[in-house]
């Protein structure tokens, strides 16, 4: 882990302008997680697995931060100290549970919307406070870099990596990614990652959302400097397989690159709590629609039939399943320690190879959602 830093003169020109970020104080000292949630949450032993080829290792699954402090798409457009104290004991959940990788981005939380944190804020406070509590905590962190068009080159990298930094609280960061392909200056983004590994300020680098041809041409550019491309963040789940159909998957285990999975339980919809009466709330509902939620419902269905085998929930079989693909780490959101426990329950077993065949017999029988669009750019 990197040394902490004051983060109470950070400043950002993420969106174009420079703009001192502040975080309520309210909850900074909030309590360990629930007694119930500490109760029934086990340590699962795994090994911490390579980021690539990397020298960075990382849990083998990590957490997501984009709902912490969101109010766009997350948390019903409303974020308060009772959702950041439940951020925080998912946080130390997680930490307590094995799992140590944590994923954010500048972008989450923006400025832009009304009453957000910036994720990295929290993440970096959270950090902070587990720190003084336990100096030889590893955690891992990853953040993103925005490739919005008024950002040009490879300083535009640099500078945009030393404001996160500055969010975070921390010296250097441990994976930097380029959150989307930008309309133009790529390469000076891919020379910008480089660079930042060649100054120390960080350990690894990787993309996001890179269809197959850009995520082979990030690799050599950076193999050509000796830098190892280490990841391809996508979005992955059992009922959203483009990363395999559009041969991202195939070249990541060609390459040695791991596939760190984003929504790996399809933004809560795999979990089995909505149900065609009960969609998801705020933009979700726009996407799994009761229409999409009726075919999914004989998957939904064989999830918990499997679980019960295992003593596992349909979240856990999801996640399950995504590792053993292989090369993958999936990073669900967690908002509370319940849900971190959940996610921990993933790791430590393995479901059958014709379970494995049967859970994606199923959903290859259900047309998938739409993706983010700049995966075909």
């Amino acid at each position: 882990m990197a040394l902490h830093i004051s983060s109470s003169a950070c400043f950002t020109t993420l969106l174009g302008h420079s703009r001192v970020n502040r975080i309520r104080a309210e909850g900074s000292s909030s309590s360990s997680y629930s007694s119930s949630a500490s109760a029934t949450l086990k340590t699962v032993v795994e090994e911490k697995v390579n980021l690539g080829g990397s020298d960075l290792k990382v849990s083998p699954l990590g957490i997501g931060a984009w709902s912490w402090g969101d109010t766009t798409y997350w948390n019903n457009f409303d974020w308060n100290d009772r959702k950041e104290k439940d951020a925080k004991k998912a946080f130390d959940a997680s930490i307590d549970g094995g799992v140590t990788f944590f994923d954010t981005a500048e972008v989450y939380g923006s400025g832009l919307a009304l009453g957000a944190v910036n994720s990295e804020f929290l993440l970096g406070r959270f950090i902070k406070e587990r720190k003084e509590k336990d100096p030889a905590v590893e955690i891992e962190v990853a953040t993103k870099f925005a490739a919005l068009p008024w950002r040009l080159g490879r300083q535009s990298v640099l500078s945009a990596l030393k404001d996160s930094l500055c969010r975070l609280g921390l010296t250097s960061v441990d994976l930097y990614q380029l959150h989307w392909p930008g309309l133009w200056g790529n390469e000076g983004y891919i020379d910008g990652l480089g660079d930042a590994v060649e100054k120390g300020l960080v350990k690894a680098v990787g993309v996001s959302n890179y269809s197959e041809k850009r995520l082979r041409e990030a690799y050599e550019k950076l193999n050509k400097r000796g830098i190892p491309l280490a990841s391809n963040q996508v979005n992955y789940s059992l009922i959203y397989r483009a990363p395999e159909e559009k041969g991202v998957k195939a070249a990541c285990d060609e390459l040695g690159i791991m596939l760190i999975a984003y929504s790996p339980i399809a933004q809560g919809v795999l979990t089995g709590k909505y149900t065609p009466d009960k969609p998801p709330s705020g933009p979700r509902r726009r996407i799994y629609t009761p229409e999409f939620l009726t075919r999914l419902q004989p998957l939904l269905n064989k999830l918990a039939e499997i679980g019960e085998k295992y003593d596992k929930t349909s979240t856990q079989v999801s996640l399950n399943w995504l590792i053993a693909q292989g090369n993958v780490v999936p990073i669900p959101g967690a908002k509370n320690a319940e849900q971190a426990a959940e996610f921990i329950g993933a790791l430590g077993w393995r479901l059958a190879d014709e379970e494995v065949a049967e859970l994606r017999s199923l959903a290859s029988e259900i047309k998938p959602v739409v993706g983010f669009p700049v995966e075909n750019l």
